[in-house]
């Protein structure tokens, strides 16, 4: 297998953001806690860590072996999955959760070295979002409450293969320190989001 392999490739993506069955708002967005938004974005992780599972034997070693390769080794889907399947040998939390756990800390920031060394094409931008999007929401009490609102307002046009532009995201972000994240769960895209009106207070 060649270094860097791509991940979250092996299934198709959505053609467009769909309501969730079970919560009712976009697909995705409910995510980790609705378990039909869980278990559509989780669908890309676990296609990848079937098929490196297909030949291999106890799960947990596998997945100890998976953070142990060097960097490059596996899909970066894959690091993700065997952090779940792993626990955290200091404070039991799925590895990369655990509130105020060096260990935990240490092992989140390794995870993002492949997104940084690897080569071009590996992974895209709209990638990476994703993946920063799901450790974000699965570790949420180690960010701030506006980041993981941005996340979770992104993650349904993520899903669909949507990246928003550098301006977009600051943009979003201002509006949520505003206050404004009900009328950002109404826009149907990343440009419509970044495109409210500003408030009277930012225009005067």
């Amino acid at each position: 297998m060649p270094p860097y392999p791509p991940g979250a490739r092996l299934l198709a993506r959505p053609e467009a953001v769909e309501p969730c069955p079970a919560c009712a708002d976009p697909l995705g967005r409910g995510y980790p806690t609705c378990p039909t938004c869980a278990e559509r974005v989780d669908a890309f992780w676990k296609a990848d860590w079937a098929a490196l599972a297909a030949a291999a034997g106890d799960e947990r070693e596998l997945a100890a072996a998976v953070l142990a390769a060097p960097l490059g080794t596996h899909a970066w889907t894959c690091t993700d999955w065997a952090m779940r399947v792993f626990p955290c040998p200091v404070c039991r939390s799925e590895l990369g959760t655990g509130p105020a756990c060096p260990h935990c800390v240490k092992a989140d920031q390794a995870r993002w070295g492949w997104d940084h060394a690897a080569p071009a094409g590996a992974i895209t931008a709209n990638e990476h979002a994703l993946r920063l999007a799901v450790a974000a929401l699965r570790g949420a009490g180690e960010r701030r409450d506006t980041v993981l609102a941005f996340w979770r307002l992104s993650l349904p046009f993520l899903l669909v293969g949507a990246v928003a532009t550098p301006v977009q995201v600051g943009r979003i972000r201002v509006h949520l320190i505003a206050g404004r994240a009900d009328e950002l769960a109404e826009a149907p895209d990343f440009a419509a989001m970044a495109a409210l009106a500003d408030l009277p207070w930012r225009t005067g």
